[in-house]
C-alpha cells in the first residue's frame, strides 16, 4: 500500500517485452536512508527476494523494472518498508524476508503484523518480528499460562521476558519472576568455586543479560534488591504460591515432570506464566522431559495455550534458520533409520522363534 512519502509512476515497454515495466518511486531522504541501510543491504534483499527485479536507486528515487507480476510485488514491499522504517522499526535483511512472505500470503501486512513496540528501552524497540511470533505475543496476553516451544533463535524467552517488564511497567503486576532448572548442577556444581549463588550464578546469566538489555541497567540491581525482579533456579520455587507475578521458565526441556507439575501448581492470583523450550536440546541425562509430557497432559485445558515456533521465526543470523532445519531433518531420518532397524530386528527374533511347539 503507497505511503504519503512514496510516489510510483509506472512506464510499460512495447513489443515483446511488453510484460516488462518501469516504477519509479519518490522516497523523502529520511526514510531513503533507512531504506538503503548499510551497504545499501536492505536494498539488496530486495532484489534477493526478487530476482527478476532490477533495483535502482538514484537520489530520492528507488527505480524497479521486470516483469510486471515481479515489479508490482517488490513495489508492495517496498511501499511496507517504508512505513516500517517511518515508524521506527529497525530493519534488517531477515526482516525484508520476512515482510516478503507476509506480502506474498495475502493475509497481513508487515506493519499491521509487527504492530506497536511491547516495550522501547535504551534506543531499542522489542517487538515481534514475524507472523509466529505475533501469534505468541498475542496468546501471552490473552491466555494466563503460555507455552513457547521451539527452535533456537526463536525470541520465546527473549519476548516472554519483555512482556514481563511491560506487565511491570504498566503495573499489571507487582513483581517478574525468572527461573530455570541448573540441569548441569548435580555433584559438579560442589567442585566450583564460591557460595550457592555463585555456582548457579552461571546458568542464571542469559536471564540477566536479557533483561539488562530492556530496563535501566541501574534500575535492575535495585529491583533486584527489592524482590520486584527475581531470578533464581526452579528448585527455589517449591513450596511457594506466586500470587500478582509474572512468572517465565525458561529451558523448561530440561525440567522433570515432576519439575513441571511442581512449577505450574505455583500459580497464584493476578499471574501469568510463560514456560519455554526447544524439546530438540533436552540435556537432562535420564527419563522424560516435563515439556514434553505436558503439551499431552495439557493439551484440551482452557487459558492454557500452546505456540509452537518454526524456522521460520529465527531472528538470528539467516544462517540459524537453515542449521535448524538441516538438524531437524537428520533427526527425522535418523529416527526413522532406528525404527527401520527394530523393526527388522523384530522380524528377525520372529522368525528364529521355534514353530509348531505344543
Amino acid at each position: 500500500m503507497p505511503t504519503s512519502d512514496t510516489h510510483p509512476s509506472e512506464s510499460r515497454s512495447d513489443g515483446a517485452a511488453a510484460d516488462v515495466v518501469r516504477v519509479d518511486m519518490q522516497v523523502d531522504g529520511v526514510a531513503m536512508v533507512q531504506l538503503l541501510g548499510p551497504q545499501d543491504r536492505l536494498l539488496k534483499a530486495v532484489e534477493k527476494q526478487y530476482p527478476d527485479v532490477r533495483v535502482l536507486v538514484r537520489g530520492n528515487e528507488v527505480v524497479l523494472e521486470g516483469p510486471s507480476d515481479a515489479v508490482r510485488r517488490a513495489r508492495g514491499l517496498v511501499d511496507e518498508l517504508v512505513s516500517l522504517v517511518r515508524g521506527g522499526h529497525d530493519l534488517a535483511p531477515a526482516e525484508v524476508e520476512t515482510s516478503a512472505r507476509v506480502l506474498d500470503g495475502g493475509q497481513s501486512t508487515p506493519s499491521a503484523m509487527f504492530g506497536d513496540p511491547i516495550v522501547s528501552g535504551r534506543g531499542k524497540a522489542i517487538r515481534a518480528k514475524t507472523p509466529g511470533q505475533r501469534e505468541y505475543v498475542d496468546a501471552i496476553d490473552e491466555h494466563t499460562i503460555t507455552f513457547g516451544i521451539g527452535p533456537a533463535g526463536t525470541g520465546k524467552t527473549y519476548l516472554a521476558m519483555a512482556k514481563a517488564v511491560q506487565a511491570l511497567q504498566r503495573r499489571e503486576v507487582q513483581r517478574i519472576i525468572l527461573t530455570r532448572p541448573a540441569v548441569e548442577a548435580g555433584e559438579r556444581l560442589g567442585f566450583l568455586p564460591g557460595t550457592l549463588t555463585d555456582k548457579i550464578d552461571p546458568y542464571l546469566r542469559p536471564l540477566y543479560d536479557a533483561l539488562n538489555e530492556m530496563m535501566d541497567p541501574e534500575i535492575v540491581p535495585k529491583l533486584l534488591a527489592a524482590g520486584t525482579v527475581e531470578v533464581a533456579p526452579l528448585a527455589y520455587m517449591r513450596g511457594r504460591t506466586l500470587n500478582d507475578a509474572f512468572v517465565v521458565l525458561d529451558e523448561a526441556q530440561n525440567t522433570t515432570p515432576e519439575q513441571m507439575k511442581m512449577f505450574l501448581t505455583r500459580l497464584g492470583f493476578g499471574s501469568k506464566m510463560v514456560v519455554t523450550g526447544d524439546v530438540t536440546q533436552i540435556d537432562l541425562p535420564t527419563g522424560a522431559s516435563g515439556l514434553q509430557l505436558v503439551t499431552r497432559v495439557l493439551g484440551d485445558i482452557d487459558d492454557i495455550h500452546f505456540s509452537r515456533l518454526t524456522s521460520d521465526d529465527v531472528v538470528r543470523h539467516t544462517l540459524v534458520g537453515r542449521i535448524v532445519d538441516a538438524y531437524t531433518t537428520f533427526d527425522a531420518e535418523r529416527q526413522a533409520q532406528q525404527h527401520a532397524r527394530s523393526e527388522a530386528s523384530d522380524a528377525a527374533r520372529a522368525d528364529q522363534s521355534p514353530r509348531g511347539t505344543r
